[in-house]
């Protein structure tokens, strides 16, 4: 088995397991269809396309930097009778850092990283106008379980948070007795074993995304907390998102 990393950052993100109507909602984390519609607009597949094999990997998240949550208001007229559409709530998430996996076949983890690389359909963060601000290739880790990837990767939030969470694990380990060294906590949401009590059920598995029926069904999660040494703050790469587009 072997599990593909993925760093969702950007201004805004959404992703929404229940929203409904007018009120277009938000969950803390990426979900599961959300990154599962990334990988598939990647490869280039069609919203009729069948999705069973990318519904089959084991999902997971670890959410290296909250983010604040931050509501809109939108409103729009019907493009042909000009009659005003119903107010439209939507919530995003700010300013937040995940780092998302998939854990599966060793050869379609392989020609899912080939399409992030060259994505056939631009990634977008749970809606098309929250594009990522980062590469979001973290590359793979070979026979290993997906948990194992998660806790291993470094931590990805941005630089300014790093420095407050720092400051934060510090003062709160020199006050400790006896002393001890200074982590930072994470939390980590994933995809239940056959054998494991889930902490969390979200109507999120994706088993269509044809738009005249899509369907979802129920997934069940874990959540973990993670300590990881302030040493293994990573600083974040530099990303020019238009820098492929300028003449040589």
């Amino acid at each position: 088995m072997s599990v593909l990393l993925l760093r969702l950052a950007g201004p805004l993100q959404a992703w929404g397991s229940a929203a409904r109507f007018p009120r277009r909602t938000t969950e803390n984390a990426p979900t599961k269809s959300g990154v599962i519609g990334l990988l598939a607009g990647a490869q280039g597949r069609s919203r009729e396309a069948d999705l069973s094999d990318l519904s089959s990997l084991r999902f997971g998240v670890r959410i290296d930097q909250p983010g604040t949550r931050l509501r809109d208001f939108q409103t729009a007229h019907h493009a042909d009778s000009g009659k005003a559409m119903p107010l439209s709530e939507r919530f995003y998430l700010a300013d937040a850092v995940f780092v998302a996996g998939v854990e599966g076949d060793a050869e379609l983890v392989e020609e899912l990283h080939a399409a992030v690389r060259e994505p056939t359909f631009l990634p977008y963060l749970g809606r098309r106008s929250c594009p990522p601000a980062q590469p979001i290739d973290l590359g793979i880790r070979a026979n290993t379980d997906l948990k194992s990837a998660l806790l291993q990767t470094n931590w990805q939030a941005s630089d300014w948070h790093q420095r407050r969470a720092r400051a934060a694990a510090m003062a709160a380990a020199s006050r400790s007795a006896p002393a001890r060294p200074p982590t930072i906590r994470l939390d980590l949401l994933i995809d239940c074993a056959p054998d494991e009590d889930p902490d969390i059920t979200q109507r999120d598995q994706p088993i269509s995304f044809d738009p005249r029926h899509r369907r979802y069904g129920l997934r069940d999660l874990t959540s973990h907390a993670v300590h990881l040494p302030v040493a293994q703050a990573a600083e974040p790469p530099h990303h020019d998102p238009i820098a492929a587009l300028r003449k040589t």
